[in-house]
């Protein structure tokens, strides 16, 4: 499975790990799915590290909810590491504490191994490109990026993770 998150500064595809972790794929999808993403600002980014999303666009940025209502465990996977730019992987604030928070890494970060669901990867040239314009953008002390907010607009899901 895969969905094309489409943002203010061009698309992002991402294939889901619905096999290797299917709650955290449930709650990903299912919120994509019901446009809980969309109009959703990318609150925090960190060059050389991540870029954070997924509160839902009425919110303050330290809103997670997941579709059941409540935080839900990690279903961490040694075979699915934090070793790579493109890897997408559940914001938390500690262990079981999953919402609807996900980031982006712009660079490999194996500390949070073991401490974050990695539930997906950037795949193809475009969405490399869009980190990298996500990436470029001057940010404060705490990771706010200056300028126009840059935001998921809708996402489009694939079944196919290699659909256009």
């Amino acid at each position: 499975m895969s969905v094309t998150i489409h943002t203010t500064l061009g698309d992002i595809k991402v294939e889901i790990f619905c096999e290797s972790v299917p709650k955290t794929a449930e709650n990903f999808l299912a919120l994509c799915a019901s446009s809980a993403y969309n109009d959703s600002p990318f609150h925090r980014s960190i060059p050389n590290f991540m870029i954070q999303t997924g509160s839902p666009s009425s919110a303050t940025p330290k809103v997670s909810n997941s579709i059941w209502g409540s935080d839900f465990e990690d279903e961490i996977r040694p075979s699915l590491r934090h070793n790579a730019r493109g890897i997408v992987s559940m914001a938390n604030k500690g262990p079981g504490t999953n919402g609807s928070q996900f980031f982006i890494l712009y660079a490999p970060a194996p500390h949070l191994d073991g401490k974050n669901t990695v539930f997906g990867h950037v795949i193809g040239d475009e969405g490399m490109r869009t980190l990298a314009k996500m990436e470029e953008r001057e940010v404060d002390k705490k990771g706010r990026m200056a300028g126009e907010a840059v935001k998921i607009e809708r996402v489009t899901m694939h079944a196919n993770p290699i659909a256009a």
